[in-house]
């Protein structure tokens, strides 16, 4: 005989939702800066501070780097809705986040401009966090 409990998993604690709240804060603006790089391009780039310098430097991007940004962006933005969801496969999406992640450093370690590696490494270690989380709590039962 099962329980309730046994078919819902264990119930996720507030220090659980403040992390899903802070993820998809996070993760949401990451969401909002590529679609507006992608709409608005140099008046997003401008309002956010680059210089001229910098707004060059993205918009010398390869499509791939395009294509590993996206992955990265909108693998954390869906991994943080499918904790929010109590869905294992959050694991999986931030797993994909960090691949993008990772392609992003490489290119800026491999082209070096007036973009510092700072922020990159900020990203990879948050996303390092997520996955973590994911896989524990999927291990207690919390993500179903």
């Amino acid at each position: 005989m099962t329980t309730a409990a046994e078919t819902t998993g264990a119930r996720p604690g507030w220090l659980f939702w403040l992390v899903v709240a802070v993820g998809l804060f996070w993760n949401g603006f990451g969401a909002v800066d590529y679609t507006m790089s992608h709409v608005q391009g140099e008046a997003w780039y401008r309002a956010m501070g680059m210089d001229d310098a910098m707004i060059a430097h993205m918009a010398s991007y390869p499509t791939w780097m395009h294509a590993v940004w996206a992955i990265g962006v909108w693998g954390s933005f869906l991994g943080s809705v499918l904790l929010l969801l109590r869905s294992r496969w959050a694991f999986h999406a931030f797993a994909a986040s960090t691949v993008g992640a990772l392609g992003n450093f490489a290119y800026i370690l491999a082209n070096p401009g007036p973009m510092d590696a700072v922020m990159p490494l900020v990203i990879i270690v948050i996303c390092a966090f997520f996955i973590w989380y994911a896989w524990t709590m999927t291990k207690r039962g919390v993500l179903r």
